[in-house]
């Protein structure tokens, strides 16, 4: 390895996130090690197995999870295994064995073992709804089950990044998109809708998001693990700070894409968790870890175009007859 690589963990590699983040630590040098569930889907992997190494365990198996750790014996651990976060993955007692449980073992078997960074991947839903831009010590007010459970994760983080003094810090994403993104989602439905001239069905086109490219999100993730700071169980906003409404984001791609067709707003039923207002302050992730987003969104739709472009063996997958995003 090189001098300064690092073993890593990683949890939820086979998601859209994590898939991303480990194709940086490969190219950084780092030594990887998967946490996978054994009937994972892997597709997202395929090119880059035979350079990491894979442990099949959940994070709900408690006994096996400490086991595994204790054999990796990690510098950096970061928790990205989740569920819940799509709206067709309504098993209560997996949200909470997966996203709070989970979250549990893992700290505990990590703490046994020692390790220097322990990065958890939060999510802005832990705030529910807000007529604002939340600051990170404001009370979370859940709005799903999804959300209360990544609460309870992160102030479980919190609790015991203080009480064993290790650094244990949360990054709460906003909207994530880019490259291995699912492919039932808002971003890949509507650009490869697009690329065809055509829009897909569409919710309220008041509905908000701050939309953050995949490659900003994992630098972030990188810089919560090499920076030492004084403050052991840091949560962070992990956004642009800046809201974009359905209406300006289908303008901007059909701008982009020159697509003729009109959006029919309305035309998919709105989430649960969907709202008018939604974006962040990153006033202390900047402050602390130096991090700004590197792309506005019109430069992350061009690099997930391109992508979608470049990638022949995967646009299949993507424009493979599918439900509607979820």
């Amino acid at each position: 390895m090189p001098k300064h690589a690092k073993r890593v963990i990683v949890t939820g590699a086979s998601g859209f996130i994590g898939a991303n983040l480990t194709r940086r630590l490969l190219r950084d040098g780092h030594d990887v090690h998967l946490l996978l569930r054994p009937a994972e889907h892997r597709w997202r992997l395929e090119a880059v197995m035979p350079h990491v190494a894979i442990h099949e365990v959940a994070v709900e198996q408690r006994e096996f999870l400490e086991m595994v750790v204790r054999e990796i014996d990690p510098d950096w651990v970061f928790h990205l295994a989740a569920y819940g976060c799509y709206s067709s993955q309504r098993d209560i007692r997996r949200i909470v064995e997966t996203n709070f449980t989970g979250t549990v073992n893992l700290v505990e078997a990590c703490i046994k073992t020692g390790f220097e960074a322990f990065v958890n991947a939060g999510s802005s839903s832990e705030y529910g709804y807000k007529s604002h831009a939340p600051l990170e010590s404001e009370l979370p007010e859940p709005n799903s089950h999804y959300a209360a459970t990544k609460a309870a994760a992160t102030l479980y983080c919190q609790f015991a990044a203080n009480h064993y003094q290790r650094r244990l810090t949360t990054l709460r994403f906003y909207s994530i998109f880019g490259p291995w993104e699912e492919p039932t989602r808002l971003m890949p439905t509507l650009l490869l809708a697009g690329l065809r001239g055509e829009l897909p069905p569409l919710v309220s086109p008041t509905t908000a998001h701050d939309f953050v490219y995949v490659d900003d999100a994992v630098e972030a993730l990188l810089l919560a693990a090499e920076t030492v700071h004084d403050q052991p169980g840091a949560v962070f906003n992990v956004g642009t700070g800046i809201q974009t409404t359905m209406r300006d984001l289908v303008e901007t791609v059909r701008r982009q894409l020159g697509v003729s067709a009109s959006p029919v707003w309305g035309s998919m039923p709105n989430r649960q968790w969907d709202t008018d207002v939604w974006f962040s302050d990153c006033s202390a992730v900047e402050a602390c870890l130096g991090w700004k987003p590197s792309y506005a969104l019109e430069d992350g739709l061009r690099a997930f175009v391109a992508w979608l472009e470049s990638e022949p063996g995967i646009r299949p997958r993507y424009e493979a007859p599918r439900k509607p995003p979820q």
